[in-house]
């Protein structure tokens, strides 16, 4: 048997708004609060980034998730910084050239901040060799000891080509020399015979001239063959004059670069290689001195470049630990590195001193903090993380050549090993997508860290965000808040929340608040920021998105919209719904309408008949069918047909907060009773007739509250809501101020009796020992009406067998 039910009684003004309470607290401003360290009242998520940072296992990087206003980048940040300065500082990187195979640089892995070191010391060595070489090579020595193998050649030649010509002589030939090579001719008496003469000699003699000539041709023949063989030998001879030129010019700079670098062997490699290189290439580089001072800087196409050094990343940069790096434009260069390229002669070229590093590299064997949304926003990025953390190695990878944008010839660096934490930051829903549909993402990112949007509004919460505002005030270089403006921003925590029993942790809300708060200050000429002035932010917040919400009141004001607050209608009711804008919400009253007649037993949703309500809403409706049948005439069968809609609603409806006004409005039609239009209705309802919590309730009891205040409060105005939402209640000041003045109420219902007793001023009924309503009762009249439905559609249906029958 049901409880006897009563109207409810309108609820305490204490329990329409709670106010702060800072006793544990002793301060006149902010600025004599110490500053929050640290992550307050964020147990979980301290606790899951303390172990990710910690544990070096495979895959074990971190996924913080929570609202993005909450700040939690800046959260996880100072957690990160804190765990990073207890390891030790990671090596440098550093790109050299590969002399064997210029197209695949080879990484260096130095101390931490010996990269600078080594590529300061290169560059001296480089810079000294500009100078002592092409002196050297200028010297009178040197000079001489060319000129003696030059003179040597020359020697040789002329010795080959005097012999020849005394040959030729002897045998009446004259050797000459033309522009196109060299000629044989007959001569006598040491001049050359014309042809005319020499046909006029006798036969003998021409054969006789002919055979020697053609002998002759021979032995030019083999000298001129000699000639490029000398010429080799000139510059082997040369070549090696110059390397062991600057082999001793360069033994001892050498030498004494390597002293620097005596404990890395790889280093040292690599500067023995650069000098072999160099003593390879002597005349290269020699040649290359006089361009290079007409056109200082690098180059791509400078020979000079292959003996730089570039440090791709370097721990000089940062302080002791391990580096924390934000990358807050993670594209696939900006996350990886890229190679660059220079114009030169209409054609792109590169080499190894165009390789720049990305985040990653700068990150390595630290931490590195990404924005989950800015990654996956970005093409390539994603799965070259996931690339980089299978491989553990980071590989410079070009997006260009995923899509064949370019042919140019690149560069393929050594890859470089990778030990990074990855902390991913995000909402919820990203989480929770990368998990169904990305099968390597638990593989990858297997600790999450949940930031808690709100806290307990405990004493202790209080004052723990009373600290937390005076660290922002003090942070942003804000003006400080005095006692109440402290106790302003807690209540409006509250409002944010949502419930007066928690705390928002939304730091950016909170922040915007006390920033505007501490303009209106400044602008009144006030030192602190009092509770005046957080109101005036407030105000003005909502006044700068409030157009919508103005032009809705407005239609409803000018009968456009039709709202009655006062009268009474049969099967009408104000239903109450939130609008949501962004990050404004605000609450407005729709008028609700049902009729009812006999038929199958079917209520019609018409909102969804036309595909405007959504799956909870219709799942609101459906239940309206459960209550009636498990509450009224169970011995017949449900003969009813009722038609519910939203009044003027012309865009879609969904949720279950208008349940309960639904079956109110039912009834009233069922049972032919009226309803209090001075009253709107919100919560959900189950099939038991237990009216349940709802969201958005402060919102929706003030969108009301100013459609009554605009035309005037009356005293009997008011709002029915759940009772599970009165621990939510932290309702506008003129709003309280009207419940204390009794000019508006708030009333809370547990179930629908209590509600609809309200409503019609009936009492609900209970039924009796003999099974039926009392006589007066709300259930009486409507279980009544469903019994004459029931009764109509048998005759109707014996009629029609009748009918049928004949």
């Amino acid at each position: 048997m049901d409880e006897p039910t009563s109207a409810p009684q309108p609820l305490p003004v204490d329990r329409l708004y709670r106010r702060a309470d800072l006793s544990q607290l002793e301060f006149a401003t902010t600025a004599e609060l110490s500053p929050l360290p640290g992550l307050q009242e964020q147990p979980r998520a301290q606790e899951a980034i303390d172990f990710g940072a910690g544990t070096a296992a495979r895959g074990f990087n971190i996924f913080a998730i929570g609202s993005s206003s909450a700040r939690i980048q800046q959260s996880v940040r100072m957690l990160l910084d804190d765990a990073a300065r207890s390891r030790p500082a990671p090596s440098d990187w550093a790109y050299v050239n590969n002399f064997d195979a210029p197209h695949r640089p080879v990484a260096l892995a130095l101390p931490p901040r010996r990269g600078p070191e080594l590529e300061k010391a290169t560059h001296s060595l480089i810079e000294d060799l500009k100078v002592s070489l092409p002196t050297i090579f200028e010297s009178e020595d040197y000079q001489k000891r060319r000129g003696a193998i030059e003179q040597s050649i020359r020697a040789k030649n002329e010795q080959a080509f005097a012999a020849l010509n005394e040959k030729a002589q002897a045998r009446g030939i004259a050797i000459l020399r033309t522009p196109v090579g060299f000629a044989m001719a007959p001569a006598r008496d040491g001049k050359v015979v014309p042809p005319a003469d020499f046909n006029a000699w006798p036969e003998a003699e021409q054969v006789a001239v002919r055979d020697a000539i053609k002998d002759l041709e021979k032995d030019l023949d083999e000298t001129l063959r000699a000639i490029p063989r000398q010429e080799k030998e000139q510059r082997e001879a040369i070549r090696n004059l110059d390397r062991e030129t600057a082999q001793f010019a360069t033994a001892a700079p050498f030498d004494e670069a390597k002293t620097q670098f005596s404990d890395l062997p790889k280093v040292l490699q690599h500067i023995d290689a650069m000098h072999a290189d160099l003593l390879e290439n002597i005349q290269l580089f020699v040649a290359a001195m006089a361009e290079a001072q007409e056109r200082p800087g690098a180059s791509a196409g400078n020979p000079m470049d292959r003996y730089e050094v570039n440090v791709v990343v370097t721990q000089a940069d940062h302080g002791t630990g391990a580096p924390v790096i934000e990358e807050l434009h993670p594209t696939l260069g900006e996350l990886v590195g890229r190679i660059e390229y220079l114009q030169m002669q209409g054609a792109l070229v590169t080499n190894f001193r165009l390789i720049k590093g990305g985040s990653l590299h700068r990150a390595n064997g630290g931490m590195i903090l990404i924005d989950a949304r800015s990654l996956l926003s970005e093409p390539f990025s994603w799965p070259a993380l996931k690339r980089a953390l299978m491989r553990g190695q980071i590989v410079i990878e070009d997006a260009s050549r995923f899509v064949g944008l370019t042919t140019t010839v690149s560069l393929q660096p050594d890859p470089i090993p990778l030990d990074v934490k990855v902390v991913l930051f995000g909402e919820r829903m990203l989480y929770y997508l990368l998990s169904s549909l990305d099968p390597d993402f638990v593989q990858y990112f297997k600790v999450l860290a949940d930031f808690d949007d709100e806290i307990d509004r405990t004493p202790s919460g209080e004052a723990m965000l009373a600290r937390l505002v005076g660290t922002i005030a003090s942070q942003e270089n804000m003006l400080p808040l005095d006692r109440e403006g402290v106790a302003r921003i807690i209540e409006q925590a509250a409002r944010i929340a949502d419930d007066s029993r928690k705390l928002t942790l939304l730091n950016e809300r909170l922040h915007d608040l006390i920033a505007e708060a501490s303009h209106w200050a400044a602008k009144s000429h006030r030192d602190v920021v009092t509770r005046q002035d957080i109101e005036q932010a407030i105000t003005q917040q909502l006044r700068r998105v409030g157009r919508v919400k103005e032009r809705g009141a407005e239609m409803i004001l000018r009968d456009i919209a039709l709202i009655e607050t006062s009268g009474k209608r049969l099967g009408q009711i104000n239903g109450l719904s939130v609008m949501s804008l962004g990050d404004h919400s605000f609450g407005r009253p729709s008028r609700i309408t049902c009729r009812v007649r006999p038929g199958g037993g079917r209520i019609i949703d018409i909102e969804r008949e036309v595909a405007l309500g959504g799956p909870l809403h219709s799942k609101g409706v459906l239940i309206l069918s459960g209550f009636l049948a498990g509450r009224y005439a169970m011995d017949v069968p449900m003969s009813l047909y009722a038609s519910l809609v939203f009044e003027q609603s012309y865009g879609g409806i969904d949720g279950d907060s208008a349940s309960s006004a639904e079956l109110y409005t039912l009834m009233s039609a069922l049972g032919e009773l009226a309803l209090r239009q001075d009253l709107a209705v919100t919560g959900s309802v189950n099939q038991h007739g237990v009216v349940q919590a709802i969201g958005g309730v402060n919102e929706k009891i003030e969108g009301f509250f100013d459609i009554c205040n605009a035309r005037g409060l009356t005293g009997t105005q008011g709002v029915l809501i759940p009772e599970a939402n009165t621990q939510h209640l932290m309702l506008r000041n003129d709003v309280v101020t009207a419940c204390r003045e009794r000019r508006f109420a708030v009333y809370s219902v547990r179930t629908v009796d209590e509600g609809i007793a309200l409503l019609t001023g009936m009492p609900a009924g209970e039924r009796g020992t003999d099974g039926q309503y009392p006589e007066g009762s709300v259930n009486r009249a409507v279980e009544e009406r469903l019994r004459a439905f029931a009764e109509a559609r048998k005759k109707a249906g014996e009629a029609q067998a009748r009918i049928d029958n004949t």
